[in-house]
């Protein structure tokens, strides 16, 4: 299930691991690890009326653990570096 986050200038992000559509078999699960990272997973943001999404790194559990903050923070910075 997504995420959704909104930031200061009020778009609407809806963040999901990468191949969350594959289902629930583990094998699947295991194509959005990050390879050599042991505990981060893709995850792919994209915006509400704007045609560029931004693909994370995000610790495992990051649907709970990460605050709306955290994750909006990342998302800005990669598309600085883009």
């Amino acid at each position: 299930m997504p995420r959704e986050l909104t930031d200061a200038d009020g778009v609407t992000w809806s963040c999901a691991q990468a191949f969350a559509g594959l289902g629930n078999d583990p094998e699947k699960a295991e194509a959005a690890r990050v390879e050599g990272s042991g505990d981060h997973f893709h995850v792919v943001c994209t915006p509400s009326g704007r045609a560029k999404s931004v693909r994370l790194e995000l610790p495992s559990g990051w649907e709970e653990s990460c605050t709306d903050e955290e994750i909006l923070k990342a998302i800005h910075s990669r598309l600085a570096e883009e």
